[in-house]
């Protein structure tokens, strides 16, 4: 068998399985190329241009690395070499279903259009990759390299957990007995989320970011092991590594709140989702046979949606088609840096407290604090955006350390469960925060200031912190040229002024 080589920027030079390369040369996963691993991200962060193409060679990496760790540290756990060949494609096609600029697409755009929350991009990558296999015929490739149909369950059930008419409530997966049930935490860890997946965006993004991070996954790979726990193998950790298991968690709230939840991120993802909504009911995508379908009907679809990716701005951007003229304009200002007003956000004084209210209740009241406060000025509550985030460490109030188990070095075979008191008094006691943001569509400065000082209202009267607030003057991230220069002279004066009075000081002394 004849390995390929790749080099990868964050993991180096790695061999690649012959079936894993006949995979990444097939338009439907060349198609990860073209979209974004951060989506709007690259619009705020300018080294945030990788795509999600590297990230699944890198989560396929990983995951053979950690498989193949297992097999040789524990042979009496019986990982074959197809266990490890299914991981590995596991990992490369977990992300097949994402849609243009990632989360965006199903986190944002999709709900805003049909108004569904259920559908995710995972469901996508398992129709995308029986999609993949059946149009370039690789089901003789993976016959050829010993995989048949339970292996492309097994790997299916990787990316999208358990199918729902799964009768077995004792273990309802089918590609892999209980015994091997470990192996389903190497790419997507449902019980506790550390899995390859994050450990290699992990390191990506920081690393695309300019984000420091003090989690070493290679490290935690070196002490993994699968124990017995209440019945079901798991994959555990040395109990001196329960530190790196909080970093690994704090980094992803790390990123949570410099970048993926960035305010200009989210202001940018609101517009794109707006420009994209209007365009959906005139451009048209074709699927293999001839049929035109919307944006949004191309998840349904996949030989259309294979068409779909990050370019989709662009063809918007640059239509001439008159019917696209008001989606168009919101991607010029986007392009030109007029974008959304952030007023301010705010979280509850009580930080246990979840809010509330929904966003259209607080866009409303906000809405007519804003009235009461300035009554001549007229406000379109839809031209006020609230965004309610949420960080946390992945598992909404709970600690998911607490759903990982560890092992003493004088007993490596006992899993025990290390307690936060354990570790350390100064890790989080709470683990999830919620935020408000608050937007205007609108350029104008009156305007913003009278609903900056609506919400400020709004916190006073709903138990909320006093907001930080968005300076409507200084919202662009470019700041006026002509400005810098009036600034700089000034403050020379000044610096100059303050030479001579301190000059004049010391010579009354």
């Amino acid at each position: 068998m004849e390995y390929k080589v790749f080099n990868d920027p964050v993991h180096g030079h790695f061999e690649v399985h012959p079936l894993l390369v006949k995979i990444i040369d097939t338009p439907q996963f060349q198609r990860l190329r073209y979209i974004k691993q951060l989506g709007t991200c690259y619009f705020v962060f300018p080294g945030a241009s990788h795509n999600r193409f590297e990230h699944s060679l890198g989560v396929e990496f990983l995951a053979g690395e950690l498989a193949r760790q297992l097999q040789r540290r524990q042979p009496d756990c019986m990982i074959e070499d197809r266990d490890v060949l299914c991981v590995e494609i596991a990992g490369l096609c977990h992300d097949l279903g994402h849609g243009p600029f990632s989360h965006f697409f199903d986190g944002v755009f999709i709900p805003l259009v049909t108004g569904n929350r259920d559908w995710k991009h995972e469901h996508a990558s398992v129709k995308m990759f029986e999609y993949l296999v059946e149009v370039n015929d690789l089901e003789c490739e993976f016959q050829r390299y010993g995989l048949f149909s339970d292996d492309l369950t097994f790997i299916k059930e990787q990316i999208a957990g358990p199918s729902e008419n799964c009768g077995n409530i004792c273990w309802p997966y089918k590609g892999r007995p209980k015994e091997k049930g470990f192996l389903y935490e190497i790419v997507a860890n449902k019980r506790n989320g550390i899995d390859v997946d994050k450990w290699d965006y992990f390191a990506r993004d920081c690393h695309h970011l300019g984000i420091k991070t003090s989690f070493d996954h290679n490290r935690f790979m070196k002490f993994a092991r699968v124990l017995e726990v209440n019945g079901s193998l798991q994959i555990c950790s040395r109990d001196k590594e329960v530190g790196s298991c909080y970093d690994m968690f704090y980094t992803r709230n790390v990123l949570h709140r410099r970048a993926y939840q960035h305010k200009n991120t989210k202001i940018i993802e609101f517009m794109i989702s707006e420009a994209m909504l209007l365009a959906n009911e005139f451009i048209r995508i074709t699927n293999k046979d001839g049929k035109e379908l919307k944006i949004s009907e191309t998840i349904h679809d996949m030989s259309a949606y294979t068409k779909l990716n990050d370019t989709i701005f662009h063809q918007i951007l640059y239509s001439s088609d008159e019917r696209l003229r008001e989606a168009r304009e919101i991607l010029v200002r986007l392009e030109r840096r007029e974008l959304y007003r952030f007023i301010g956000q705010t979280k509850p004084v009580k930080q246990e407290e979840t809010l509330k209210y929904s966003e259209e209740e607080i866009r409303n009241k906000i809405t007519e604090f804003a009235r009461s406060c300035s009554p001549s000025v007229s406000l379109n509550p839809s031209d006020i955006i609230v965004n309610t985030v949420r960080y946390d460490y992945g598992m909404r109030n709970a600690n998911p350390v607490d759903h990982v188990r560890f092992y003493e070095k004088s007993n490596p075979d006992q899993a025990i469960h290390v307690r936060q008191s354990q570790v350390s008094a100064m890790l989080p006691r709470t683990f999830r925060e919620q935020h408000i943001q608050v937007y205007y569509k609108k350029r104008d400065v009156e305007d913003a200031a009278v609903i900056a000082q609506a919400f400020q209202k709004f916190c006073e009267n709903y138990e909320m912190l006093p907001p930080k607030s968005g300076d409507p003057e200084s919202v662009e991230m470019t700041p006026d040229r002509s400005q810098l220069q009036r600034d700089a002279a000034s403050s020379h004066l000044s610096d100059r002024a303050g030479i001579k009075r301190n000059i004049f000081d010391q010579s009354l002394r």
